[in-house]
């Protein structure tokens, strides 16, 4: 650190102290410079206790306890020249201590604090001035696991440091600050510096912890879903197999939310359909080109009165001009998370692939056949290998 002296143009190294050889304490100085300064550590804090030890069946005690604008319990350790080597677990110790106090305890403990320090102003009245909100009955103070950790000392040992970036990477909120005392003639300065993580590291690191929670809570949520379709379609296949069809049988439990099984007709399968909101079956034309597929749909839907009533209900027909692909469905709203509703969910997938398969049996092999005969749909003969198989 350096002095600027304007008139000279120069600047004057300040020579760097230890707290040692000042007769600094840890307590009867650091501690008090930072409970009546405690922007000093970068943001508004509310001091609310010093040398606190209102933990159930132990006598230790943290160096400052301190709110932060969030409503957030700060656990503050001071180690003046070297922060030793347990400073980490001991504040973990204290944060896990601090994690179950509740609103009114908290406010207790800084009444007794200004009691003793600070005149009897009122606590209640304070923290609401805070946290800018009008009533205690407002406040939210300590909730959940966020309390804080942040560690002041002159040295940073390595398996300290190591520690704390390890923690810090599993999203516990901690800070280091390096102080560091400077002196020139008569005159002591001192310089208080956040090391970790740096200012611009900390909200970057905030930007990823919330990138990587919610891609963790997103695969999560894939991951359960896949598990659940899986055995959905695990006791739907076990049913299918006892059914009047036997399109399923060589088909295996599916992640997806969907179960395909051949028609007979090459790229036209029959498909159910399970998702949250909605089962269904259908029938898929997918021959390949969008004009052969949009060929054999108006060729059945040229049929449509017939094969609806061998249904026995009306279908979704679906062209989709703009895609290659052309569906014909039908299906119903449920909740699909309820799994007591499964076996009713599967008897109508069952129920109505039935009647599916018997609607669309002979109309789309006369599809086809007009279809291989024709070559209408391309503009083209196919060749034989081309062709769709029947």
């Amino acid at each position: 650190m350096y002095q600027i002296d304007i008139t000279k143009n120069r600047i004057i190294r300040l020579q760097e102290k230890k707290f040692i050889d000042l007769k600094i304490s840890e307590r009867g100085h650091l501690q008090e410079w930072l409970a009546n300064e405690p922007m000093a550590l970068g943001e508004e804090l509310l001091i609310i206790q010093k040398e606190f030890d209102g933990f159930d069946d132990t006598k230790e005690r943290l160096d400052l306890l301190a709110l932060d604008k969030d409503g957030n319990l700060v656990i503050i350790e001071n180690k003046l020249d070297d922060s030793g080597r347990d400073v980490v677990w001991q504040a973990l110790k204290y944060a896990s201590y601090c994690s179950t106090l509740k609103k009114e305890q908290i406010v207790e403990i800084f009444q007794k604090y200004l009691n003793k320090y600070c005149g009897g102003e009122n606590a209640q009245a304070l923290i609401c001035e805070f946290l800018k909100e009008p009533d205690i009955g407002e406040v939210v103070i300590n909730g959940g696991n966020q309390q804080r950790l942040m560690f002041v000392a002159a040295h940073f040992r390595k398996e300290v440091t190591s520690t704390v970036l390890w923690l810090l990477s599993h999203n516990i909120r901690l800070q280091c600050f390096k102080v560091t005392p400077y002196a020139m003639g008569d005159n002591l300065f001192l310089n208080l510096e956040q090391i970790i993580p740096t200012p611009e590291a900390a909200e970057y690191m905030i930007g990823i912890s919330q990138k990587e929670a919610e891609v963790k809570t997103t695969e999560k949520e894939a991951k359960d879903r896949h598990r659940i379709r899986q055995e959905f379609w695990s006791k739907a296949l076990e049913a299918l197999r006892s059914s009047k069809t036997d399109l399923f049988n060589n088909i295996s439990p599916s992640k997806d939310h969907w179960l395909s099984a051949g028609s007979g007709i090459s790229y036209c399968p029959y498909n159910l359909i399970f998702g949250n909101k909605v089962i269904r079956v259908e029938m898929q034309i997918s021959l390949g080109t969008k004009a052969d597929n949009k060929y054999i749909f108006d060729q059945l839907f040229a049929k449509k009165d017939k094969i609806e009533a061998t249904f026995g209900d009306k279908l979704s027909w679906e062209r989709l001009n703009d895609k290659i692909s052309s569906y014909i469905r039908y299906g119903l709203a449920v909740d699909g998370d309820d799994r007591e509703k499964w076996p009713e969910m599967i008897d109508w997938l069952i129920n109505h692939i039935v009647k599916m398969e018997a609607a669309f049996k002979v109309p789309l092999t006369d599809a086809v056949q007009a279809f291989k005969k024709t070559g209408v749909a391309s503009g083209l003969e196919l060749s034989e290998q081309e062709q769709p198989s029947l």
